[in-house]
């Protein structure tokens, strides 16, 4: 029997049992963008059963927690929350719970989960979410316990989605990473790099642009290496000029972006692309040689430098933003002050810091630490102060030009005002209704912060 008609077979033995009875789920994603994708296809699987969606978990009758596994802290909160549903569970019996993403990939997790937790009813890994439909239909027919975390290669390509915005879509064009930086669990949770085919990212994205979606974002732990285990070299850089042929209005972004496989190819087809954003985010995490090595991050601040001005020579404004670790283990001042010299040489438009947390299970919680929580503290203070000097300054040498912008949501500091952001990635607020969200705007800039542009319509 193939795939597809075991599929449908479980369809419908689901919708029997149910009896075609108004059903609703809660399905909340944690941490990254991979995450969220990856809830919008669960939720489009549940859709095809028949379940209406709910952001009240006591009135679901299915609660499926998407997971995310990158910092220890989100997991303990998950593990709270699971706690909760007890009381959930024992108020409605027939409750389903079940537990899918990053955390349940890791076998000691999935079993402490059926160890401890017997309100949940299924878990289910990253890569074998369509296994969902199977495990709920044991779960109908009384089956106590699930789990299914096996490694796949199939990346639910006939799975319809539902997402979240109308006008903004994620499209993953690979799953899994080979770099093995020393601070990261991601390899361990996602699997070695599998790369979606060009044709089945290129449908996807003409469906996108049929319906009018306006920006289009391209996911990937590292989208450089993008076709690398196809056997094809330069394949993202091709797949951008792909995309960028295709009918209709709209942005193409794309992360992450790892600076050892930032290739000129990659810097020629954003520049040549009209409809690729102008802005690249290049995570540096820190600005010394030796931290770089011991994170095992495959580059050195000078190769890093030396992608920096070859896109600035060709643009001088165009936008970079970056990630910093502060802390990482038993960073020096002397190091430390290196990524600070990095920030004041480039000027980044942005930076996304984050303290230096242990994860067990990587190499970088082996290390013993000797450095004081304080200190990490007082850096990254440090380093925002300098990042927000930057930011105001740099952010000035929009005054007086026309952004075009594509309008988000309504302004959390203004009232009767638009938030969106440009084409480099700035955030711009502006006068305006909210007839206007889901459009591009034509904005010109009349004022400048440190974390955003303040415009008018032109």
């Amino acid at each position: 029997m193939t795939k597809m008609n075991t599929d449908n077979r479980i369809f419908s033995e689901i919708n029997q049992i149910l009896d075609d009875s108004p059903r609703l789920a809660y399905v909340r994603s944690f941490g990254c963008q991979l995450n969220v994708s990856d809830g919008e296809k669960i939720k489009g699987m549940l859709k095809k059963l028949g379940y209406g969606f709910t952001e009240d978990e006591t009135r679901a009758d299915l609660i499926i927690l998407n997971t995310c596994a990158v910092r220890e802290s989100a997991e303990d909160r998950v593990f709270g929350i699971i706690g909760s549903m007890k009381k959930l569970k024992e108020l409605k019996p027939s409750l389903i719970i079940g537990i899918s993403g990053c955390m349940t990939a890791q076998s000691h997790i999935s079993e402490r989960i059926k160890k401890s937790y017997r309100q949940v009813d299924f878990v289910v890994g990253t890569s074998a979410i369509r296994s969902i439909p199977g495990l709920l239909l044991d779960c109908l027919k009384g089956r106590k316990f699930g789990m299914d975390i096996e490694e796949y290669d199939d990346f639910s390509e006939s799975v319809e989605q539902v997402r979240s915005c109308s006008f903004k879509a994620s499209v993953p064009i690979m799953f899994g990473c080979n770099n093995f930086c020393t601070y990261c669990i991601v390899p361990y949770v996602r699997g070695r790099e599998r790369s979606r085919r060009q044709e089945d990212i290129v449908a996807e994205v003409e469906q996108l642009a049929a319906e009018g979606c306006k920006e289009i974002m391209l996911l990937g732990q590292n989208v450089n290496s993008y076709g690398n285990d196809l056997g094809e070299k330069n394949a993202f850089p091709r797949l951008l000029r792909r995309l960028n042929g295709i009918d209709g209005d709209f942005t193409i972004r794309f992360m992450s972006s790892h600076p050892k496989d930032a290739s000129k190819e990659l810097i020629d087809a954003i520049f040549d692309c009209e409809k690729v954003a102008k802005h690249l985010h290049l995570p540096l995490q820190s600005g010394d040689n030796g931290v770089l090595e011991r994170m095992n991050r495959r580059y050195t601040v000078e190769k890093y430098l030396e992608t920096v001005d070859g896109i600035r020579r060709r643009d001088p404004d165009f936008s970079l933003t970056t990630d910093i670790i502060v802390g990482f283990p038993n960073e020096t001042e002397g190091e430390f002050q290196g990524t600070l010299d990095v920030i004041e040489r480039v000027k980044f438009d942005n930076i996304y810091p984050f303290i230096y947390s242990r994860r067990s299970g990587t190499k970088a919680a082996e290390i013993q630490d000797e450095t004081r929580d304080e200190e990490k503290s007082a850096r990254m203070r440090r380093l925002l102060d300098l990042q927000h000097s930057i930011s105001a300054e740099s952010y000035k040498r929009f005054i007086g030009r026309r952004m075009r912008v594509l309008a988000e949501d309504v302004s959390k500091k203004r009232k009767g005002y638009i938030a969106g952001k440009s084409n480099e990635f700035i955030i711009v607020e502006f006068e305006g209704d909210t007839s206007l969200i889901g459009q591009f705007v034509d904005v010109e800039i009349i004022d400048a912060m440190n974390w955003a542009v303040i415009g008018k319509i032109i």
